[in-house]
Order: C-alpha cells, then structure tokens, then sequence
C-alpha cells in the first residue's frame, strides 16, 4: 500500500512545518517518506520556480496568467514523473508540500481562469495522479500574510489582499467539493494543535507493513 499526502493552503499558513512534522513522525515508524514541495522540488523544477517567482522589472514584464500557469503544469508534470511516480511505486509515503489544488485555488480563483479547464489540464501533467488525502490549511489571508516575512516576498506573495483572499476561497470551495479528500484544519490555532489535528487524519491511512 502506498500513500500520496498533499498539503494546501494560502500565504503563511504552516504547510512547511506541518510537512516536515509529519514526516518526522512517519520516519520515527521506520516508514519511507519521501517530503517535497511544488514548485521546484527536482533540479528542473529549481529554474522553473525562478522564473515564476521572480519579482519584474523594468525589462522583465509580468508573466500573464496563462504563461504562469503552464510554467506549474511543466514543474508538476516532471516532478510527477521523475519523482513522487517512483517514489510511489517503491512503497513509500510521498508528502507534498502544494499540489494540484494550488493551480485551481491560485490561477481558477485567484487569476480568474477557467476552473474546469484548469482541472483538464492538471490531469494530463499528473496523469491523473491524485492525492489519496489534502490537509488543508485553512487560515485568513490578512492573518497567513502577517506571518510571512517582507524581505523574501516574491511575484506570487507579493500580490494584493484581494487576490488572496480569492485564494484562501478557492481553497474553501474544493474541500466542500471533496470532502472525502480535503481535510480542512483551522491554521489558526497553535502549531501543535495543527500537528495533531493532522496526525488524526493520517494515522488511520498509514500502509499496514509499518511498524
């Protein structure tokens, strides 16, 4: 049995530090697991990340929304292929720190591009590989953006309240589409209560054969 664990969110809502508790508490079982993150999580995806986060300049036109878009399907479907795929066929335990959910949140509502379409798309860069669960982490955008840190804003971060808000919404609009997928934890609360609230959730999927 293998399983493939996506974590969502807005800005500053943790997903990082609930990704590596989580597989420090998975690893303390003696199981597999591997932990990375959309984008950049392979050496291709590290050029890719530069490009879409990159802040414009005077020579350097904002990237339109479709442009961005795809530069994530390129990063997702190589990170796919050439690593949670393989990962997954030996056995192990993929976290992933944003996934499809993210395009859908960020470009659906965020940017105001065709939802459906979107879907369509992340299913032929994933080959419809979907996470057997999301944790989302769910947290205002005004609070999630207070606790990121100004000096390493980028193009993405550094967008309007408005447009995260749209996000945190988008978010919010596909775990009460799939609840049987996306759990929904209030960000809000003290990290450790977050941990635990997930570790609720993962626990009873873990693969048999760990220990």
């Amino acid at each position: 049995m293998t399983l493939f664990i996506s974590i969502e969110g807005g800005e500053g809502s943790g997903k990082s530090s609930l990704s590596a508790a989580l597989s420090d508490r998975l690893s303390a079982r003696g199981i597999e697991t591997v932990s990375t993150f959309e984008p950049g999580g392979t050496p291709m995806g590290v050029a890719l990340r530069a490009s879409l986060f990159a802040l414009p300049n005077a020579q350097d036109h904002t990237l339109s929304p479709w442009t961005e878009t795809f530069l994530f399907l390129a990063d997702r479907a190589h990170h796919v292929d050439s690593l949670i795929r393989p990962a997954l066929d030996r056995g192990a335990v993929v976290l992933c720190d944003r996934y499809s959910d993210s395009t859908i949140a960020y470009q659906g509502d965020g940017r105001g591009l065709d939802r459906d379409l979107l879907q369509q798309l992340n299913d032929v860069a994933t080959g419809g590989l979907q996470p057997d669960l999301t944790i989302l982490l769910d947290l205002d955008a005004a609070a999630g953006l207070a606790r990121t840190h100004p000096e390493a804003e980028d193009r993405i971060g550094g967008e309007t309240l408005a447009f995260h808000q749209r996000v945190v919404v988008g978010f919010r609009r596909l775990a009460h589409e799939q609840p049987q997928r996306i759990h929904r934890i209030d960000a809000a609360q003290p990290l450790d209560l977050v941990i635990e609230s997930a570790w609720a959730i993962v626990e009873p999927q873990l693969p048999q054969s760990g220990p």
